[in-house]
């Protein structure tokens, strides 16, 4: 693997992003290891933070969903090593992306978000893949594996649309 910077020469986090769901530990998971790798596949790790958080505190430390770890390893993401956050107040200026799920989570986050500064941060996923017809990335934790499978190829257009738009603002 070719290394992102060369001997002697640190690189330091330019941008910020977090993904957002309920319990972070289906949607938000996955879109953070399909993130993560897209971003190493890059050689941008060493500048691209990435992480993901719930708005709820239902799991706090717990794993990803098996169903989510099934999914995102069948395509080569290993998630294994994600624990399941709640979201900070402090998080809303410590990101540059804070990217919620769906609509639900988004007008949460707006709420949680006492900073007026800080609420254009607040997005959602999907508007960086207006192509398709979806606008939300919807739970699938109470459905069957299909519905695991659809998020993931929601997650993976709309990620690499924004690991596009982050490269093309920062020039990166």
């Amino acid at each position: 693997m070719v290394k992102p910077f060369k001997r002697g020469i640190k690189l330091r986090v330019i941008v910020r992003v977090l993904f957002v769901c309920m319990g972070n530990i289906c949607r938000s998971p996955i879109a953070e290891g399909v993130f993560r790798q897209m971003v190493e596949g890059s050689n941008l790790g060493s500048i691209i933070y990435i992480d993901s958080a719930g708005t709820h505190a239902n799991h706090i430390g717990n794993l990803p969903d098996a169903r989510s770890q099934i999914t995102a390893l069948r395509r080569g993401v290993d998630i294994s090593c994600i624990r399941s956050r709640e979201i900070h107040p402090e998080d809303f200026c410590k990101f540059d992306y804070v990217l919620a799920m769906d609509l639900n989570n988004f007008q949460n986050l707006l709420a949680l978000c006492q900073e007026l500064e800080f609420r254009d941060r607040i997005q959602l996923l999907m508007d960086y893949a207006p192509d398709l017809s979806e606008r939300e990335v919807p739970d699938p934790y109470h459905g069957g594996q299909h519905g695991f499978e659809h998020v993931m190829d929601l997650i993976e257009v709309a990620a690499k649309k924004l690991l596009v738009s982050i490269r093309e603002r920062y020039k990166i």
